[in-house]
């Protein structure tokens, strides 16, 4: 049975998540385009990350910025290489979304690549009503980057 946690980033298998996700960023985007959060951003006040578990093995992570008082972000999912396809991502943004249901958000957006590597990034979050949209918040229109929205 997989667990849910508010993470504080303390553990090092969520440091070393964090940093493979980075890393994975590096080798799909080039640099202007590389918009995740290093573990200095992930502890910012508007910042909230959410971590799974299973028997003491770090399954993913995600987070969620609140933007305004209407509207998050979501932010840094990533499923750990032992657990791709096993629903991880998929708990996640359900944890996600109803976090930011439970916080008033009207609207939850992201942002994610744009390349052949995150269709199935772009499936899982059209199967929870994200739509694609225009740059929000700080972004600025960018070929390598997709926009998405979902309407709570």
């Amino acid at each position: 049975m997989m667990q849910l946690i508010e993470d504080d980033l303390t553990h090092p298998d969520t440091r070393a998540l964090i940093r493979y996700h980075l890393s994975e960023m590096e080798g799909t985007s080039p640099p202007e385009s590389r918009h995740a959060l290093d573990l200095s951003g992930l502890t910012g006040s508007n910042v909230t990350v959410y971590s799974l578990w299973q028997d003491q093995r770090l399954c993913g992570l995600g987070a969620l910025k609140a933007l305004d008082e209407h509207t998050g972000e979501i932010k840094s999912m990533r499923t750990a290489p032992a657990f791709l396809r096993q629903g991880v991502a998929r708990q996640l943004l359900t944890h996600l979304i109803a976090q930011a249901t439970r916080r008033g958000y009207t609207q939850v957006s992201l942002e994610t690549g744009a390349h052949p590597y995150f269709e199935s990034a772009h499936r899982l979050y059209a199967a929870f009503g994200f739509v694609e949209c225009p740059p929000f918040a700080h972004y600025t229109a960018d070929s390598n980057s997709r926009f998405m929205t979902c309407y709570l």
